[in-house]
């Protein structure tokens, strides 16, 4: 079952709204409906989130994604569609059965903290589970423990105007947290904060992402922001969805001009990664002869080869130039890697040393065993974008983007 399901959503503002979505569907633009006294901020979107997924909704300003995420609470009406939290219709429910499902499954984290000024940081981190009724001890024990999580221990007593802003922003995680909600909802949640605190934020929920695996949908008009965090990206235009998917995919195909546009300065070192860029590694024993590894080095297409002891670990590199001035023994011609990486190792970090050595990079997987090779080429291939129409070359990173897609839904 899916986290979080939107399906057909509209949010229409103004006069005679249920007739503006009847002329939406029937092919009028937003212009011609704001032409006629009423504002379209939601146009048509379906979407799905799904279980421990960081689900990023991005666009610029008026591009709708902040109505979007006060439909996904209640907080606002949509004028057509439905939301589902888990199997919670939330489009079907009002009064005190809405309040229980935003109390118990829906928590949200905002752009300006919204804390309580006169009560203390625990007080305001328990506070959602105050509100559903749980008991003080119970309420405080569950504050203090999501307030370690986001690093504030030590800071319970005091006021919230004794933080910093970051510091701020962390109770507001925090109590989040402390709800034990299914999803959280997070509206451009650190664009109030400074570069240097933003980006320890960013560090500090991919850290928790990896702990708790939480679902969360995170707003924000910050493409690099958004390329970092997301897992699936979906870009809004004029209160439409125009691009959905994984940040890797989406760079290597737009789709179209508009979001092409919208990705010309995002940072590509921080998106990629090795696993996108890597070509996959033959192997051979360190124990072989030049000529077999040659034979492998020929029916593999390959410019060089990972070698391995008996146990599969690696040894290093070796390539067809080595193996052809070798006297007759392959561990002689094996070279120390330029690195060796993660798979998830970015492309920022893999520059310094593809350029700095003629052997690959070897990729190696959770059990130290390489999996992959990259070289200079093919970083600075991701980094350019490559080939003329924008798409990188066939068999690198575009096509590894396409898996990644498919793999994630």
């Amino acid at each position: 079952m899916t986290a979080l399901r939107v399906d057909g959503l509209f949010k229409v503002f103004g006069r005679h709204p249920d007739q503006a979505v009847d002329r939406l569907r029937a092919g009028a633009s937003a212009d011609d409906i704001r032409a006629s006294g009423a504002t379209p901020a939601v146009i048509d979107v379906s979407l799905a989130v799904e279980p421990g997924e960081i689900f990023v909704v991005m666009g610029l300003s008026g591009s709708g994604k902040s109505t979007l995420i006060r439909t996904l609470n209640g907080l606002l009406e949509p004028t057509a569609g439905t939301v589902h939290v888990g199997d919670d219709e939330i489009t079907a429910l009002s009064g005190k059965r809405l309040r229980e499902v935003r109390q118990r499954r829906i928590s949200m984290v905002f752009q300006h903290f919204a804390l309580l000024p006169h009560r203390s940081v625990v007080e305001n981190a328990a506070y959602a589970l105050e509100v559903r009724g749980v008991d003080r001890r119970t309420r405080l024990a569950a504050a203090n423990e999501a307030l370690a999580l986001v690093g504030l221990e030590g800071q319970a007593d005091k006021r919230p105007d004794q933080l910093s802003g970051g510091m701020q922003q962390r109770v507001g995680l925090a109590r989040a947290l402390a709800s034990e909600a299914d999803v959280l909802l997070m509206d451009e949640a650190f664009s109030a904060l400074d570069p240097l605190i933003r980006r320890e934020m960013q560090d500090q929920l991919l850290e928790l992402q990896a702990r708790l695996g939480k679902t969360i949908v995170f707003i924000t008009h910050d493409l690099n922001e958004a390329m970092r965090l997301g897992d699936r990206i979906a870009i809004m235009r004029d209160g439409r969805l125009v691009r959905l998917g994984t940040p890797e995919s989406i760079l290597a195909n737009p789709g179209d001009e508009y979001v092409e546009r919208f990705l010309a300065d995002v940072d590509r070192s921080r998106v990629f990664s090795a696993g996108d860029v890597m070509v996959p590694t033959s192997t051979v024993s360190v124990d072989v002869t030049p000529e077999t590894a040659l034979a492998a080095l020929r029916e593999r297409g390959a410019s060089a080869l990972t070698v391995v002891d008996g146990e599969g670990h690696l040894v290093g590199v070796v390539t067809g130039a080595d193996l052809l001035s070798s006297s007759g023994d392959v561990a002689a011609a094996v070279r120390p890697p330029a690195a060796r990486v993660t798979p998830s190792t970015s492309l920022a970090d893999l520059l310094a040393p593809a350029g700095a050595s003629e052997a690959p990079v070897v990729v190696v997987d959770e059990s130290g065993r390489p999996c992959g090779l990259v070289d200079s080429r093919a970083v600075l291939a991701a980094l350019a974008g490559s080939a003329s129409d924008g798409r990188p070359p066939a068999g690198s990173v575009g096509d590894r983007a396409d898996q990644l897609e498919g793999s994630r839904g």
